[in-house]
């Protein structure tokens, strides 16, 4: 078994690498926009998922596992899910063919709800359709055009960000550019630091820095 797949190595809640944990910079982010992310169980215990650490980030915000939760307790998708997505202005935010842009709902008198499916594409696609089913119809929503950022995931368009990334964006069309930043910012010292680990930057490349002692392809070094 390779370190990679190893999960006592890594930090059990940001699931980076332990001496690269990032659990001490994530931001408490206020907003009036509800976040809930809709993350398929297979996606769940990636250490390159970033919607869990996007929702460390927003107080209001809440998980729904689409599938078997990891932890007993969690909330899924087959459960009651307008419980943690009130009725009010719900929005799924997925480039869909209907989507609109997501800045013509900005400024509206109700708080937004803002559904973001997280996993691959496919998977993405597939618990869209199946949440609009349920809550009934969901105007899906879609981003601007961006500068594009580091990936840890290759991708087959410019649309389809990393979810932290896509959250980020939104929440900067809904909320404002310091928000957007916050976030943005969390997002590169999560991608920069797992680069700089597999060797694809160098340490002057990584937002934040590194923290004193460890070494390019031995994050559980020390250096001493």
């Amino acid at each position: 078994m390779s370190r990679h797949s190893k999960p006592h190595l890594r930090c059990p809640e940001c699931r980076m690498h332990l001496s690269l944990c990032i659990c001490a910079l994530l931001p408490r982010v206020e907003t009036r926009t509800r976040v809930v992310l809709i993350i398929h169980q297979l996606e769940s215990l990636k250490p390159t998922n970033t919607g869990v650490v996007a929702a460390r980030c927003l107080p209001n915000s809440a998980i729904v596992y689409r599938g078997r939760p990891p932890e007993a307790g969690g909330a899924s998708m087959d459960g009651d899910v307008s419980a943690i997505a009130p009725a009010g202005q719900r929005l799924m935010l997925f480039p869909h063919a209907s989507a609109t842009p997501l800045a013509d709902w900005r400024g509206g008198t109700q708080p937004i709800t803002l559904l973001v499916p997280d996993g691959t594409w496919r998977q993405a696609a597939r618990t869209s359709t199946k949440l609009a089913a349920r809550l009934g119809e969901i105007p899906y929503v879609s981003l601007p055009a961006a500068p594009a950022q580091k990936r840890l995931r290759s991708a087959a368009s410019p649309q389809r960000l990393a979810t932290l990334e896509a959250v980020a964006r939104a929440l900067g069309v809904l909320e404002g550019p310091d928000v957007e930043q916050a976030l943005l910012r969390v997002y590169r010292i999560m991608t920069d630091r797992t680069l700089w680990s597999n060797g694809r930057v160098t340490a002057s490349e990584v937002t934040g820095g590194i923290p004193p002692g460890v070494r390019s392809h031995d994050p559980l070094s020390t250096g001493r």
